[in-house]
């Protein structure tokens, strides 16, 4: 029995290797795909396609809304059906990733993505447009894990590795504030429509690309190993109780059964996979990927990242449109410097930080400028300029985001075995959208209390106009103390989780799970 046990192992290791990319050559010297720059345009135009669409629905809401003649209190379903469907499904596609191929996940997930899209640009009517939603949520949680696993296994020299990490960590944090630029630009020039259809110039531009050499596995089965399907249940069933549940907070109250009923039921579903993956022959999430003091950190850098990052955007672009009474295109086009910043700072520390000095102090030096970012943001007043209230803090917490992004993301699938890339990928990515969860949910609270308080203090009669937007303001401020609060707490209990100095080089070969763990940890 142990001895059929050791050879799935070998195969799968093997398998998993073959699947995984290039592999030493001759001499021990990696064999570089020469056209491995193509490959990387391809995956970050997917990459880009995912993040963007967590965001570039959020200006379109309101001719949405008229258009299809929904509630308000339907609307938050068109961003959450896309956010549920994707938070839910994402360790489930990381592992489908080695079971079907790299190459073959990739194109059924870029096609599927591109279907949903479609239908959802063509809805004409509110259960159509959220049903397209979610498929492409579920659709992008099948692309995700397979561009960084594409990524980490198509570059493997150290120079190049930080630059093509630079670009992929650039779309993936800018992706965001982009999602509201592109989404504001066409609501405003053409028609919220258009959000969905500028999915299908993405995906064709990659699938143009999928005749490159993709995992240099043709598209091949992965190695037979067996899936995890009480671990799938689990894990699936949970992140779909908390994101629904903190969804739900965020719209509705904490007190409605809807929302502590979701969050406690999904706390008990985690807990109880939590205790099948120790124990399951062959578990969904290994826990060797997470108990890894590097790894950890990185996950838990991202729901950090998550839970601030989507608070800031969120009540900057309240400010913006409620107060200083930007369009959708202004908001969109004001939050540039913040993308530009990003970029910089995701190069930089890639290409120069993190083959040195590893990822702690991109990690401390991210939360540190993040938290000064929003810290600032709390001199913002009614009548504040865009120069004054926001143009500085956007650029430093873009700075910050940039040396976050650009230690999390290796960090997070360094030292893994080939056959938990997948998962690996998936779980860096699970961090960011659980912590977007909470953190909308939390701060919203937080805001809303806090504009109870100040109305309830300073009104003298009926509230007025004037009093009302005092409040909203001071409700901004009072949000982003705490964000700026949770990222001073990150700076430091990440900062201690992370080990010093650069990540270890990638072992080719067949090394021991558990040899591995033990060298990383």
């Amino acid at each position: 029995m142990s001895v059929t046990r050791d050879k799935e192992k070998i195969v799968a290791t093997q398998s998993a290797n073959s699947a995984a990319g290039p592999h030493p050559g001759a001499g021990g010297v990696t064999e570089a795909d020469p056209k491995r720059w193509l490959i990387l345009l391809v995956i970050c135009v997917a990459q880009l396609m995912v993040v963007l669409d967590t965001t570039i629905m959020n200006l379109a809401l309101p001719s949405a809304q008229e258009d299809l003649e929904f509630s308000i209190a339907n609307r938050q379903w068109v961003v959450t059906a896309y956010a549920l469907a994707f938070g839910s499904l994402l360790l489930f596609c990381g592992r489908l990733v080695l079971l079907f191929g790299l190459k073959r996940t990739f194109i059924v997930g870029l096609v599927g993505f591109a279907g949903a899209s479609a239908i959802g640009g063509a809805a004409t009517s509110f259960e159509m447009l959220v049903g397209a939603r979610v498929g492409q949520g579920v659709f992008a949680a099948l692309l995700a894990p397979a561009t960084l696993t594409l990524l980490s296994t198509t570059f493997t020299d150290p120079k190049e590795k930080g630059k093509a990490f630079g670009a992929f960590g650039a779309v993936s944090a800018s992706g965001a504030g982009l999602g509201l630029i592109i989404g504001g630009a066409l609501t405003s020039g053409l028609s919220w429509r258009w959000c969905m259809y500028v999915n299908l110039l993405f995906v064709a531009v990659a699938l143009i690309g999928t005749g490159l050499p993709l995992g240099r596995n043709g598209g091949s089965r992965g190695p037979r190993v067996r899936l995890d399907i009480p671990g799938v249940v689990l894990v699936s069933s949970a992140m779909f109780c908390v994101v629904y549940g903190f969804s739900n907070a965020a719209n509705e109250d904490w007190s409605t059964p809807e929302t502590w009923g979701f969050l406690v039921a999904g706390v008990a579903l985690l807990i109880t996979f939590a205790g099948w993956q120790a124990r399951a022959a062959h578990p969904l999430l290994p826990p060797r990927v997470v108990l890894d003091r590097n790894r950890g950190g990185a996950y838990l850098t991202m729901l950090l990242i998550g839970g601030g990052a989507f608070g800031f955007f969120l009540f900057v672009i309240y400010y913006m449109q409620t107060t200083l009474e930007y369009s959708a295109l202004t908001s969109g086009v004001a939050l540039l410097p913040m993308v530009v910043f990003i970029a910089v700072a995701v190069n930089f520390g890639n290409i120069k930080i993190m083959p040195k000095y590893g990822p702690k102090p991109l990690v401390i030096a991210g939360m540190a400028f993040s938290a000064v970012g929003t810290a600032w943001l709390t001199n913002m007043e009614v009548d504040s300029s865009y120069v004054s209230a926001l143009l500085g803090p956007i650029m430093i917490f873009g700075f910050g985001m940039g040396c976050l992004f650009a230690a999390a993301l290796q960090t997070g699938i360094t030292g893994v075995q080939p056959q938990d890339a997948g998962i690996a990928s998936a779980s860096y990515q699970v961090g960011q959208q659980l912590g977007g969860s909470i953190g909308t949910a939390l701060l919203n609270t937080i805001a809303a209390s806090a504009v109870t308080d100040y109305v309830t203090e300073h009104a003298q009669g009926p509230p007025t106009e004037e009093l009302l937007q005092l409040a909203a303001v001071d409700s901004y401020v009072t949000v982003f103390w705490w964000c700026a609060g949770l990222f001073a707490v990150g700076a430091v209990v990440c900062g201690l989780l992370i080990r010093s100095g650069p990540l270890p080089a990638p072992a080719y070969g067949a090394q021991p799970a558990d040899e591995t763990d033990k060298a990383n940890s």
